[in-house]
């Protein structure tokens, strides 16, 4: 049976307008529609589904996943966010703390400091054990501040009149356990992800003797853990011009769009408008204040298209904590595959 094209718009569409959205209902399971056989098939996901890889450089991985619902799509998100584990500063042994940062705050900035080195080579610790080589990494923080003997007189430059008056994240040493230091090699040791954090400021007297404790975690328990500065999915842009438009009305559409979205081509000795890239749109209504465009564009989003952007504090690459998100809900699968069956056999 041939599927009504209004149906198809909203099953695959998200249409904007003027004064709202069309076609943003739920229903009854994901991907299902009253009269329509929507029960799951694997096969029909196999061919629909696909991952394409839009952009990846040092932090950050920009990447499309198609043929999923948005319950699936926020899911790995919300994974992402809070259960990949990595390492970061749970315990702070304050030895001497002369300066005027309280203990506490000293803690907690050294707490939210991202932590170079890969968790999966670390058991979570108990709560009530002593740190070990398998579940602990330790640094030590011991920065003096003194006058430079060499500072000009008349100098009114705290860098040229104190030595380490400014503590770093640089200033932090690895203290290996047991056989860690065998584990990681001097190239692959253990260290903040960057080295120019500034952790506090001193004057000459003033000092930090501090030393840390890292263990393994989540980000549901604490934010310290999480492996991302941000995770974020959006439905791919549609733009479709209903007509043909020219010369003005064509350098006036492309003003109400991002860069990049509408390209103005010269045909015949005529300015025609034309969509160059809907990707870079960013959901922009501009378009409906003006009464001569507003019925000429209509706008969508692909309902089960999702752009995601994934930016990594540095602690992992984010192919690897994506790879490691669909592990976490891999086996959350499995545990609720488990549990059917353990009802199932009651």
């Amino acid at each position: 049976m041939e599927v009504p094209g209004s149906v198809q718009e909203m099953r695959s569409r998200v249409v904007l307008g003027e004064f709202g959205l069309r076609n943003v209902h739920t229903t009854d399971f994901p991907g299902n529609y009253p009269g329509f056989n929507d029960t799951w098939n694997q096969e029909r996901f196999e061919k629909n589904f696909r991952i394409d890889i839009i952009q990846m450089e040092d932090d950050r991985l920009e990447f499309d996943m198609v043929g999923i619902d948005a319950a699936l799509a926020n899911a790995f998100r919300r994974i992402l966010l809070a259960e990949v584990p990595t390492m970061a500063v749970e315990k702070v042994f304050v030895y001497n703390n002369t300066s005027i940062i309280q203990d506490e705050i000293l803690a907690h900035r050294l707490g939210l400091i991202p932590i170079r080195v890969d968790p999966r080579l670390f058991e979570y610790r108990s709560a009530d054990a002593e740190g070990t080589e398998i579940d602990t990494l330790q640094f030590e923080l011991k920065v003096r501040c003194s006058r430079n003997p060499r500072s000009s007189k008349d100098s009114s430059d705290p860098n040229e009149l104190y030595l380490d008056h400014k503590v770093y994240t640089s200033h932090m040493r690895w203290v290996p356990q047991g056989n860690q230091a065998d584990l990681f090699p001097e190239a692959d040791a253990p260290r903040p992800v960057h080295n120019d954090i500034l952790i506090a400021q001193l004057r000459p007297g003033q000092e930090i003797h501090v030393l840390m404790h890292c263990v393994k975690g989540v980000g549901k328990d604490h934010a310290k853990f999480s492996p991302v500065a941000t995770a974020s999915y959006r439905l791919l842009p549609e733009i479709t011009l209903l007509q043909p438009i020219e010369d003005e009305l064509a350098d006036k559409l492309q003003r109400c769009f991002s860069p990049g979205v509408i390209a103005v081509d010269v045909v015949n000795g005529k300015k025609v408008a034309r969509v160059e890239n809907a990707r870079m749109d960013t959901c922009s209504r501009e378009i409906f204040r003006h009464e001569d465009l507003k019925n000429l564009v209509r706008m969508a989003r692909i309902r089960d298209h999702y752009i995601f952007s994934i930016e990594s504090t540095g602690i992992l690459p984010p192919d690897v904590l994506l790879s490691e998100a669909i592990k976490v809900l891999m086996g959350k699968c499995r545990r609720f595959m488990d549990e059917l069956d353990a009802v199932q056999m009651d």
